[in-house]
């Protein structure tokens, strides 16, 4: 039976008919088969209790649509739009956010909306259009119907070759409120910033890393794929010289705010592996040397995994993954060069979905 609101039509959620445990064992299954090497050293999937598998996500990407009444905001199949106006899988927040601005905001031909992105308290409107619309459609109720919803910051992105590309370069507006926020964990972010949807598991996927790599004094790490920071800042506290690189700007700028004084590289990693091999020159031959690495779902680039099995070598490295095939691919060429997985264990970032995430720990030697 389908969860309360759920719209059949939505293909965003393949297990919302299973119970816990069936979605479970079936990312189980699937991790089993996509990481044969290595399946007897994967652990039970971590998830959190069933009250909180429905009404977790605080952040969205969603298609918007102009029904000829008011906006719809949904999930494209094809070229249709299925409007998903009470989604059970969305946080109250985020559902009580969409209604106000679904008939807040005017027509299509004054307003050409394509999609909204709602990033926890921060809300970002993308036009497909150079010329910035109206906004007196924000008057003082719709400002107080959002900050009493838990918005901070409402912005409109002007993207005018809006499609599988969500942001574009510049163009960022903001037209009422905060330009940052904060979290649960106290890091600012943006509108554009990557963000966990399930904090408190995410932070146990992290506590488990820094118990295996154990970063302290006389300790290096390079951070890759950095993200605001939330795992540079915890590697730079426990007093490791830490080095991170990561490729949005907007996250750069956050993750330099969240943990002051540690060095940062923008741009993608295969493309700073000349200064990450300067770093790791410079950094003494005592120190123990760690990585960690939170890599899109195309996972690491060949040079990348090149960098930390040739010239870095690092004595553990901790492996956040989005995509087991990826993961795969990069494990095999990681083994071949003399280290040895310990662990793979998921996580249920994603429940009511087929979606799952691994943390795999690997040691140099055998």
């Amino acid at each position: 039976m389908l969860p309360g609101g759920c719209v059949r039509d939505c293909p965003a959620c393949a297990h919302r008919e299973l119970s816990a445990d069936e979605s479970l064992a079936r990312k189980l299954t699937f991790l089993k088969a996509k990481l044969p090497g290595w399946a007897e050293l994967i652990s039970e999937v971590r998830s959190v209790p069933d009250s909180e598998r429905l009404g977790y996500r605080n952040k969205v990407s969603l298609a918007a649509r102009w029904n000829g009444t008011c906006w719809e905001a949904g999930v494209l199949r094809l070229d249709r739009l299925i409007p998903i106006p009470g989604c059970p899988v969305h946080s109250p927040k985020v559902n009580a956010l969409l209604r106000i601005l679904n008939h807040a905001i005017p027509a299509d031909h004054a307003f050409q909306l394509v999609r909204y992105i709602i990033s926890d308290a921060q809300i970002t409107l993308i036009v497909k259009s150079r010329q910035m619309p109206p906004t007196n459609w924000l008057t003082d109720n719709v400002k107080a119907g959002l900050a009493e919803n838990g918005a901070d910051g409402l912005w409109i992105h002007l993207h005018p070759s809006a499609g599988k590309k969500v942001f574009g370069k510049g163009n960022w507006h903001l037209i009422w409120g905060n330009s940052a926020s904060v979290d649960e964990n106290g890091l600012l972010y943006g509108p554009a910033s990557f963000q966990q949807l399930l904090p408190s598991l995410a932070g146990k996927a992290l506590d488990l890393a820094e118990a295996f790599l154990n970063p302290g004094r006389d300790v290096a790490v390079a951070d890759l794929y950095s993200g605001t920071g939330s795992s540079i800042r915890r590697w730079s506290r426990a007093g490791a010289l830490t080095i991170g690189v990561e490729q949005g700007g907007d996250a750069v700028e956050f993750a330099m705010r969240n943990s002051p004084g540690v060095q940062l590289l923008r741009g993608s990693c295969r493309h700073r592996i000349p200064q990450l091999a300067l770093w790791n020159s410079q950094v003494p031959e005592s120190y123990r040397r760690l990585l960690y690495a939170n890599p899109p779902r195309t996972g690491l680039e060949p040079e990348v995994v090149d960098w930390i099995t040739g010239n870095y070598r690092p004595e553990r490295l901790a492996y956040l993954s989005c995509n087991a095939s990826t993961l795969n691919r990069d494990l095999q060429q990681i083994t071949e060069k003399g280290y040895s997985v310990s662990r793979i264990i998921p996580f249920d970032f994603f429940p009511q979905t087929r979606h799952v995430e691994c943390l795999a720990l690997v040691g140099s030697g055998g």
